[in-house]
């Protein structure tokens, strides 16, 4: 029993990767009774190897189709929360700076105050398992109409689309992380 599914898993592992490979045949499967423990052992390692590859194929395909549409460069872009509490700082009136490489883009942004400690793109819930991700603020100096000046917090966020809602899970000073979706729109180039 376990070599059959050892062979039926190895076999599709063996299709998903010929799929995303863009191959159009794919070989015949063969079953046999008969296979030793040995050759077991070995369809059970080429099916591991063969859904890794998918994997790692599936994951290039994600990542190339967030591309960036835009060309590599400076934009002033609208960045929209949900939340009246959470918004650019007033100095910047609704907008960000995004910077667009070939590869990847990043959202610039100064917050209103440094009440908001740490941003993370995902949901709030994902951000309390996932340190490694977590976006640190930087403090920066705000000058509003009236001459005044403040420090607020700004941040760099990964973008990976554009004129749509992503979650951004933010962390007060409180400690205490809640959800949000935020979006980049109207880039101009600067």
């Amino acid at each position: 029993m376990r070599k059959t599914i050892g062979i039926v898993a190895m076999t599709f592992a063996l299709f998903a990767a010929l799929a995303f490979a863009g191959c159009s045949s794919a070989p015949a499967a063969s079953s046999s009774s008969a296979a030793s423990g040995s050759a077991a052992a070995s369809a059970s390692a080429s099916a591991s190897a063969a859904a890794s590859s998918a994997s790692a194929s599936a994951s290039a395909a994600s990542a190339s189709a967030q591309a960036p549409s835009l060309a590599p460069g400076k934009y002033a872009v609208d960045f929209k929360t949900d939340s009246s509490m959470f918004h650019v700082n007033e100095a910047d009136k609704g907008t960000g700076v995004l910077t667009v490489t070939d590869k990847d883009m990043t959202l610039h942004v100064r917050l209103a105050s440094k009440k908001i400690t740490n941003l993370y793109v995902g949901t709030a819930e994902q951000a309390a398992s996932d340190e490694a991700h977590v976006l640190n603020p930087t403090v920066e100096s705000v000058t509003y109409e009236d001459g005044t000046s403040e420090e607020v917090n700004a941040f760099d966020v990964p973008v990976a689309v554009i004129d749509e809602e992503f979650d951004l899970a933010i962390l007060g000073e409180k400690g205490k992380w809640y959800d949000h979706k935020v979006s980049v729109s109207n880039p101009v180039a600067q």
